[in-house]
This record gives structure tokens, sequence and C-alpha cells, in this order.
């Protein structure tokens, strides 16, 4: 009986659809390939200057550093870096250190490159809420040198400015910790709010002209299927709210929060996604590689929905922005969820110094790396 028992568990385990390369769909002239697999929860990534490319997780605690020795565009080399670590989703890289974000505190490993197999971390920055709800990171080293890292709201949606939110309660120090982003000086440790009112960013980047901050923010759960919308927007100056709880993209009004509050009291954003889409990281391209109408240019991984009627995201898209004015949004890369069935999850994007770029996975437990040829047109002799 205990094995019969054992046999039906087994066979009642949802097995997970492996991800095959020639059902993602990209534009033509672009080829994607696996730069490695086994990076089990794979999301943020960062580049050492020796080439070596460092990879954070969620739920499974981990970092990893990958290699490519032979310049092949796949990783021939992997190391555990870390582990047991507190949903380790955030990395950067600067001077030689890896700095990596768990939920209540700021690790760095020195001298990482050569210390793969046997590295070593001290506390780099601790004064953190310990929620793990929305407590995951997505961590960058902006243009003034400072690390920028958010914390998220400790709940779907909730005032932790108020003292009376019973949804706050109970989460430590909450007034003016929550739903921000913040930088931190790497010398005095001096911390600066950024931009307030961000329910849940887990992606942003910093325009290659303007140096203004881009970022992504996750819409608010239970108002139905299409609303309210996922969102894309811009820091044109420090403390600038961006309106949760009160509205939402834009001009959502939230049913419980915006009572006595204006919408025009908050930035709207740059670009509204659909709804539950869940869009992670972003990156401005500044390679040679791809062609010169991808230069300046925004991708989006939408990481995809989780509480939808019928799922939406699951792809990468592209804002085309013009004079810092979205003018489009368009798929770059379908093919991750097909009728219902999911088969892999984009998260972070990471540009290699030949312009190609690596994207995470941490549902299908890979990193891909999308490259372009150019496309030479044959012409037809008499």
């Amino acid at each position: 009986m205990r094995y019969l028992l054992l046999f039906f568990s087994f066979i009642a385990l949802p097995i997970q659809a492996e991800i095959k390369l020639d059902q993602l769909t990209l534009p033509a002239g672009f080829e994607i390939s696996f730069f490695a697999k086994n990076v089990e929860n794979a999301r943020q990534m960062a580049l050492s200057e020796s080439g070596i490319v460092y990879v954070g997780s969620r739920s499974a605690g981990k970092v990893y550093a990958l290699k490519d020795q032979d310049n092949d565009g796949k990783a021939d080399q992997q190391w555990l870096i870390a582990e047991g670590l507190n949903l380790p989703s955030g990395i950067a890289w600067k001077e030689g250190s890896l700095y990596v974000a768990e939920v209540h505190q700021i690790l760095k490993f020195e001298d990482i490159d050569n210390r793969l197999d046997e590295p070593k971390s001290t506390v780099f920055f601790s004064e953190l809420p310990t929620e793990r709800h929305h407590g995951w990171k997505f961590i960058r080293f902006g243009p003034n040198g400072e690390l920028y890292f958010p914390v998220g709201a400790p709940c779907n949606v909730c005032d932790c400015e108020l003292e009376n939110d019973e949804k706050c309660k109970g989460k430590g120090d909450t007034k003016g910790q929550f739903a921000r982003i913040f930088s931190v000086d790497l010398d005095s440790k001096k911390v600066t709010t950024i931009a307030q009112g961000v329910r849940n960013t887990v992606g942003f980047d910093f325009h290659p002209d303007t140096q203004e901050l881009w970022f992504s923010d996750n819409g608010r759960d239970m108002m139905g299927d299409d609303l309210p919308a996922c969102e894309i927007n811009r820091v044109t100056k420090n403390n600038e709210h961006f309106g949760f709880p009160y509205f939402h993209a834009g001009d959502v009004a939230d049913p419980e929060y915006s009572v006595n509050k204006k919408m025009q009291d908050y930035i709207p954003p740059e670009l509204n996604l659909d709804a539950h889409v869940a869009p992670l990281g972003i990156h401005f391209y500044q390679g040679k590689q791809f062609p010169k109408s991808y230069q300046k240019q925004l991708f989006v991984a939408e990481h995809g929905s989780w509480n939808r009627t019928k799922k939406s995201g699951y792809k990468i898209g592209l804002v085309t922005i013009k004079d810092l004015k979205v003018t489009e949004y368009t798929p770059f890369i379908t093919g991750f969820m097909k009728n219902e069935e999911t088969f892999g999850r984009p998260v972070a994007l990471l540009e290699m110094t030949d312009g190609s770029l690596l994207i995470s996975d941490d549902y299908a437990n890979v990193v891909y790396r999308v490259s372009y040829k150019k496309q030479i047109k044959q012409q037809n002799r008499k």
C-alpha cells in the first residue's frame, strides 16, 4: 500500500514543460540561444570587467557566477558563490566588488572575480525592513556612483504613512521606508529618497543622454482582469510621488485610498502596459551590434500574470522613445507562454560588451543570449 501511495503521489505532480528555442519569435535578423542552463530561479544579472556574469535568484536563495571562457556565446563554467540567502534577487558589480541585495540587508563580496572558489562577504548596508512581501530587490549603480535600491510596499495596497493602517502595523518603522526608491552613498552610507509612491519596482535603468531614472512598477491586484495597468515611469527630480496607493496607472482612483486625494498631485506614467503583466527588468540598449533603430531604446521584461483569468505578459517588449516621449510599444520576443501554458518567464536584461543581450528566466532556470546577424540582400543576376 505504501508503494502504491508513493506511485500515485508521483504521477500527480505537475510536469513543467521545457522551453524550446524554436518556439520563441524574434524580429528578422535576431537569434536567440542558451547562454547558460540549470541556473535555478535566475533573476538579476551583473557583468564584471573580466567578463564574468553574476546571477541572483529569489526563492532559490542562491548567487551564481558564469563564465564564457572561449567566447562562443555560451557559459562553460558555473560557480555557486552563495546560498541560503534571503531572496537575493538584486545584484550589482562595481570596482571589483559584487553587491547582493537580500530583503533585510545588502552584502558586499570584495575582489569576487579572484575568489570564486572561496567567496567571502561582509554586510555593506543593513538598515532595511525585514518584510518579505515585495521585499526582494533590484539594485543598480547610478551615474553619481551611488547604489540605487527599492523598498516595495509590504502589501497588495496599503498606506504605510498612516499610523492607523492595519495592513502596515507590526512591520517595523513604516514611516518613510516602504513604497520608495532610495540611493545610498558607498562611503558615508547617507541615504537619499529618489521616488515615492512606488508599489513594487523590480527593474530600472538610467537614460543614456539625460541620466534620468526610468523604472517599471507592478500595479495592484484585486481590481479585476484589466485594472490597473502596470507602469513605466520616469524620475525628473528627487522625491517625486508616483501615486501609490492613491492612484494607479495615473488616473485609476483606488477605491479605498483615493478619498480626499487629487490625481494631478502625482506623476503619471510615461507608459501604461497591460494589467498584471508584471514588468520587471528594463534596459536602455547602447550597444553597436543591433541595428541603429534600437539605439537608446528601452527593452522591458514582462514576467507575466499570476492572477488573471487569461494570462498576459510573458514577453520582452520594446519601448520606442523619441525626444524623451514614448511613441510606440511593440513585442520583441514572444512565445514564453502559449495557449495558457507557461514555458518561461523573463526577468532581467544584461548588455554584454559585444552588444548582445542576456535575458534571465526564473521559471525555465536559464539565461538566454540574443544576438543580431546582419542580413545580406542577394541581388538577382541576369
